[in-house]
Parts: C-alpha cells; sequence; structure tokens
C-alpha cells in the first residue's frame, strides 16, 4: 500500500547535473530513513547516500563532495542533487525507504528505479 515515485534520470555529458526526486504515498504514518542506492552493468548494488529523520546524511566515498541528499519530511520525499558527473556514475538509481506503517510494523519500499548515463 506505499509507493515510491521516482523522476529525474536521464542522459548527461561529464561535468554536467541532474536532479533525481523520490515520493512516498499511502498508508504512511511516518519515514525513518530514505536513500539512494546504485546498481553498474555488471557490479553489486551499492548505498550512494542516505538521511535518517533528523537530517543527518552519509555518503559513499566516491560521491562525497559532489552528490548532496536532502529531505522533505512534510512531503515524504528524498532528492538527490548530483554535480560534476562522472563517467562511473553511470547506473540504474533506486530509492529506497524504511517506512513506519503503523506504531507496531514497519515496510521497506523501493522503488522501479531510474536510468543515469554520463556519456560524450
Amino acid at each position: 500500500q506505499v509507493q515510491l515515485v521516482e523522476s529525474g534520470g536521464g542522459l548527461v555529458q561529464p561535468g554536467g547535473s541532474l536532479r533525481l526526486s523520490c515520493a512516498a504515498s499511502g498508508s504512511i504514518f511516518s519515514i525513518n530513513t530514505m536513500g539512494w542506492y546504485r546498481q553498474a552493468a555488471g557490479k553489486e548494488r551499492e548505498l550512494v547516500a542516505g538521511i535518517i529523520s533528523g537530517g543527518i546524511a552519509n555518503y559513499a566515498d566516491s560521491v562525497k563532495g559532489r552528490f548532496t541528499i536532502s529531505r522533505d519530511n512534510a512531503e515524504n520525499t528524498v532528492y538527490l542533487q548530483m554535480n560534476s558527473l562522472k563517467p562511473e556514475d553511470t547506473a540504474v538509481y533506486y530509492c529506497n525507504a524504511l517506512v513506519v506503517v503503523t506504531t507496531r510494523s514497519t515496510l521497506d519500499v523501493w522503488g522501479q528505479g531510474t536510468l543515469v548515463t554520463v556519456s560524450s
């Protein structure tokens, strides 16, 4: 009953920027953690950035200084601003949220993914 809707992926040249958005909807009491993962061809899925409800964020070493994660708790939305993009950033990016459905239950929810391609 909880769904994540993503937007913002596409094709961009090296050095360019993209902003990904992910909005959660449905039976939501609150959201503990939101984040972005990515999976490149032939590689394992990895955490890119995560942010807790209090606003503390963490990043993979490969994106520190280039990517910024933020969230709007009132709108149940998380963003990923990606600057100075490199070809190695090419991957399918997935939104993830740990949703508190009721005071006694939680649900781990994933978006369907959006493709980011960095190429000339």
